[in-house]
């Protein structure tokens, strides 16, 4: 897609690829409306450039049996604090922080999973930074937000190269608030994900320390209540449904998606082309490999007494909702 071809062409193009390409395979499983009840409304959950932009991208928010009421926040941490005091009924986070939140309470149970590559993960530093790798982060500063990706990749980075959680300095602050530190070199390092990266990396000249390949298992969940999951599973299931489809349309038609995705968030679209790029973000079924990621994720979590007691992974998911991805 041309760079300076207006962004209502682009968003007309990519609907229309979203719709053409979709609507035949959606269009059988999409519940019945009798099946979901008159005035369903469902409280989710969402962080910028996420869930609903990718739904509304692909074209496939219209015609929705049900009512959504979208809640945006800054990061996924306030996210699950709502869903765990019931402000959103479901919402989309990393496994690092919906860990957090399952293993400290939050009566939820994770219904969808989507796949990226952990490489979007990353602990990154100035370009003028001495630092190289991880062994000199010892006694630095790393920014990042407390239970979230940053963090596990902190951890995770640290035992695989046979240093201590204390032999460096974490400092929890929201992405914002990180992004601003390391230029002003109120820390060292910043550990972040995603946009993030992609722009530290393409427009601040930061550099790479280490990613999250072969250290995170690059999983995302949908956790909902389990009182929603009770009571609105058919919205649940369509939203689940759609959802996997568009984040399917968005893998094939990245170009497009791009243009649409930097012009809800405000960043240039090579910015979102290579974050996407890297990402490579696709629905998965919770079935025993990512029971088995979530156990190791959970367990590391454990080791390193972010979270009280062990976890059993097989418990949080409910696997039913991979009836709603697409064939």
């Amino acid at each position: 897609m041309s760079l300076d071809r207006p962004f209502f062409l682009s968003r007309r193009h990519a609907l229309g690829i979203g719709v053409a390409a979709l609507a035949a395979g959606l269009a059988p499983l999409r519940p019945a409306r009798a099946a979901i009840p008159a005035g369903t409304v469902l409280k989710v959950g969402d962080q910028k450039g996420g869930v609903q932009s990718v739904i509304e991208a692909a074209g496939l928010l219209a015609d929705l049996p049900y009512r959504i009421e979208w809640s945006q926040f800054p990061a996924a941490a306030p996210l699950l604090e709502a869903l765990n005091a019931g402000a959103i009924e479901v919402g989309y986070a990393g496994d690092a922080p919906t860990t957090f939140a399952l293993a400290a309470g939050t009566s939820a149970k994770i219904i969808g999973a989507v796949r990226s590559n952990p490489q979007s993960t990353t602990i990154l530093v100035p370009g003028a930074s001495p630092i190289r790798n991880v062994a000199e982060l010892k006694g630095k500063t790393i920014g990042t937000g407390r239970g979230s990706i940053g963090h596990y990749l902190v951890l995770a980075a640290l035992k695989a190269n046979g240093l201590k959680p204390d032999d460096v300095k974490i400092a929890f602050l929201l992405p914002s608030d990180a992004k601003s530190a390391l230029a002003a070199g109120s820390i060292d390092a910043w550990s972040t994900w995603g946009i993030y990266v992609s722009q530290a990396l393409m427009v601040d000249g930061a550099r790479a320390v280490v990613t999250g390949t072969g250290l995170m298992s690059g999983l995302s969940y949908q956790s909902a209540t389990l009182e929603a999951i009770s009571t609105k599973r058919e919205a649940l299931t369509d939203l689940i449904r759609r959802f996997a489809a568009a984040r399917l349309w968005a893998l094939e038609n990245s170009d497009a998606y791009a243009g649409i995705w930097a012009r809800t968030v405000g960043v240039d679209p090579a910015i979102a082309r290579h974050t996407f790029g890297v990402e490579r973000a696709r629905p998965v079924a919770i079935d025993a490999s990512v029971i088995a990621d979530q156990q190791a994720t959970s367990d590391v979590w454990r080791e390193f007494g972010i979270i009280p007691k062990r976890l059993d992974a097989a418990a949080i998911f409910d696997p039913g909702f991979n009836s709603a991805l697409p064939a």
